[in-house]
This record gives C-alpha cells, structure tokens and sequence, in this order.
C-alpha cells in the first residue's frame, strides 16, 4: 500500500477487516508454546533471570506469530515456532524480557489460508493489541496480511514467505523481512547452472512464492545468458505432475530449475517418468529433511540451500542444534527453525536498541539497516526495503553413512553480498 492519497483507502480497509472479524468465525488460539498459558501467553513468570540478576517488572511487549499449523506448509510453521522459542531465549539469557518488560508470544493459524490469515490478524492487531506480529509460512497469506500492519501502524517481521512483492511492489515502511526472499534464491540457483547458451525449463506451484520465485530465476539466468525454455505452473496442492513433466520433457532442456514448496512435492513423479534418464539435469533448492528424504534420484546433484544445520559454523546454530535438541527428543533443527530464530534475534535486538520501546516509531528508526545475529551468521535490514542480507549455501547432494537421505554438503558459502537481491519497492 502507498501512502499519500490511498489514506483514505486504509481506514476503509481498516473498518473493514474489523467487521469482517467480528461477524465471522474468529478462530481459536492455536495450542500455545512451551511455558504458554491456555491464552498464549509465553512471557516467564518469575521476575528474575537464571542467575536472579534482572527483574521484570514492566509492561509486557505482545509478539503476535501468524503462520501455518494447518494446511499444506504447516510443517515449515511449527519449525518457524520452535525456533522463535529458541531465538527468544537465546536473545534474552532465557529472561523473555527487554529493559524489564516481559515478551508475550500469541500464536494464531492461518490454516494456509490468505482469508483466514486476514481474519487472524486483525484480531491479533485489534483484541490482542500485538505491538509485533511476525509470520507467515505462505506468501500468499503474508501479502493479504501485509496491508494491515499500515492500517494498524505495527511492525510487521516476515518469516519465512519468500515472495518478491512482499520487499517489493506490496512493501510498506512497517515490514521487515528475515526470511530471504525469491531473488536471493533466483541468485543462488542461476550461479550453479546457468552459463552462455544454456536451454533451462522451470517447474514451480502457481501462487506467489513459485510465480516470484520462476520470474526471479529467469532474469538472473538469462543475465548469465541462459534460455528458458519452459515455464510449467501446476496448482500448488496438485498431486498429479503428469502432463507438466511431459511437456518439460518435450521441450528437451539441458536444466530442469524446480522451485516447491509443501508436501506435495513432484519429486516422485519425475522420478516414475525418467527426466534425468532423457538427458535433463535437475537442479533446485535443498529443501527441508522430510523433502530430502525423497531426493535420493539427486545425488550428485548441485544446487543451493538456505539453511541444513550441519552447513554453518557459529555459536548461534551451535547453541540452536543442541537447545533444539534438548527440547525436542532429540531432533534437529530444520530449514525454517533457522529463521524462526533469527525473526526473535531481530525483535529482541531491536527491542534493546529503542530500551523496551515497542513503538513502531521508534521500532523503525532502529531496524532500518540494523545488523544482527542468526544461525547464519550476521544479517542486515537492508535500508531501502528492509530486506534481510544474509548468507546461503552451494551445496551438492551427496550419500553420507551417518544420513539416511541426501545430505547438502558445502560447496561455498555465499555471502550476503554475494546473494542481495535487486531492490524492487
């Protein structure tokens, strides 16, 4: 949304959405984090730290997470929570507070749902007064959402959605974006197929994350001087990739570039129809480990990841694996546990620049261009579209007889300088 004359536009909006909630089913509370009363409520209840140093003792700072716990990308939506847990604590020495004042998280589901996920929000803004609302899992529930954080002047932190409009022609001066987004993927993808003269068809879910996601990858592969031979769009729960593949097939590129997101991923099918035994390479984004388990076609393969936690090297992912670990009999940490740690690292860390003032005034003025710590390493606000720069991963799929599925293994690291995206808002 644009400021200027569309203020008008906004409390429409605004009105609207507030009926909206109120005359239809506002949802229940999701089941609440560990700690969490029936309510939501994960602020500590003692007034003191481990080590019985700080007090708290102010008015409580609401952090709204809206994601997925239902729907297709539920998986990535109870990683993004757990790793929001570990990241709070990590940022406060397990006090849940800033200058005093506890953190409250309230968790709310989208059902992977862009109604839905309107609907959860406005509540969040309206009945909880969240001073912070982080999320959401879909690209498509965070753009429907991304208005209100305007309406309601509130930051908005987004993670993990990648789409591009988000940072770009949706972008407001209330969000900010941790999870990376499709160019930074585009970039990454490009740098491990595409050269002068390369036939490349792509694969990826008709919505926002695979449409951005395709259109980026295309301008950074013909920049490398690639074609693009194919564009193939299935609906993003299809379950039947017959016909796509028979169309990439027919096309004969050298690449197949696929994007997805889900559980409902086409792995399988290109497996059962012989894509790479036809002489096409397929390359794509190391996925989370329930996708990788059905990667074992791809050994070999190179391409990128955004996060396995075996690839970086700090104490941040250190204290991730093992707290992760910990509390969760015995699992590791997975793709978007990595992000949902480093939106609570940025909150915090904003939080103790502005002294506990949840503000979005003063919010604004500390995160713009602000540098934090995640499992990745450092990250930036980008100032222009606060845009997180953040490292990524040239991977290759590789058989390790410590894993039962294909494990990413390091090619290079790319830096946050190497992977920033275009600026598009």
């Amino acid at each position: 949304m644009k400021r200027g004359l569309q203020s008008f536009l906004l409390l429409l909006m605004s009105l609207f959405l507030v009926m909206l909630v109120a005359c239809g089913d506002e949802g229940t509370d999701a089941d609440p984090a560990p700690g969490a009363d029936a309510g939501g409520d994960t602020s500590e209840t003692d007034d003191t730290t481990d080590e019985g140093t700080a007090e708290v003792t102010g008015d409580p700072i609401k952090i709204g997470i809206l994601t997925s716990q239902t729907g297709i990308l539920e998986a990535y939506g109870h990683q993004m929570i757990k790793g929001f847990e570990i990241g709070l604590d990590y940022a406060t020495d397990g006090t849940r507070a800033v200058n005093g004042r506890p953190i409250e998280i309230i968790i709310r589901d989208t059902q992977t749902d862009p109604q839905v996920a309107v609907q959860q929000a406005t509540e969040l803004y309206e009945n909880e007064e969240v001073d912070i609302l982080v999320g959401a899992a879909s690209s498509g529930d965070t753009l429907a959402v991304l208005p209100l954080a305007e309406v309601y002047e509130r930051i908005m932190i987004v993670e993990p959605a990648v789409a591009d409009a988000i940072t770009g022609s949706e972008w407001n001066p209330f969000i900010f974006r941790t999870g990376r987004n499709s160019s930074q993927d585009a970039v990454a993808g490009a740098a491990a197929i595409a050269s002068e003269g390369t036939d490349i068809a792509i694969l990826a879910p008709n919505y926002a994350f695979g449409l951005d996601g395709a259109e980026a990858f295309k301008e950074a592969a013909e920049a490398l001087g690639a074609n693009i031979v194919l564009e193939e769009f299935p609906a993003p729960d299809a379950t039947d990739f017959t016909a796509n593949i028979q169309r990439i097939i027919d096309s004969k590129p050298e690449y197949l570039f696929v994007i997805w997101a889900g559980a409902n991923s086409p792995w399988q099918a290109l497996k059962d129809m012989g894509v790479q035994e036809r002489g096409i390479t397929i390359s794509t984004g190391a996925p989370d480990i329930a996708a990788l388990y059905t990667m074992d076609d791809l050994i070999g393969m190179q391409g990128f990841t955004v996060y396995h936690y075996t690839l970086p090297s700090n104490p941040v992912n250190d204290f991730l694996v093992e707290e992760h670990k910990k509390r969760h009999n015995g699992e590791v940490p997975d793709l978007f546990t990595a992000g949902g740690m480093a939106s609570a690292m940025a909150a915090v860390e904003a939080l103790t620049q502005t002294n506990g003032d949840a503000s979005a005034d003063a919010l604004r003025e500390a995160m713009k261009g602000m540098t934090f710590d995640s499992p990745k390493g450092p990250m930036t606000f980008r100032s222009e579209d606060h845009q997180a720069l953040q490292s990524l991963y040239a991977i290759e799929l590789q058989e390790h007889p410590d894993y039962d599925y294909p494990l990413p293994v390091l090619i290079r690291e790319l830096s946050p300088e190497d992977t920033a995206p275009p600026i598009r808002n």
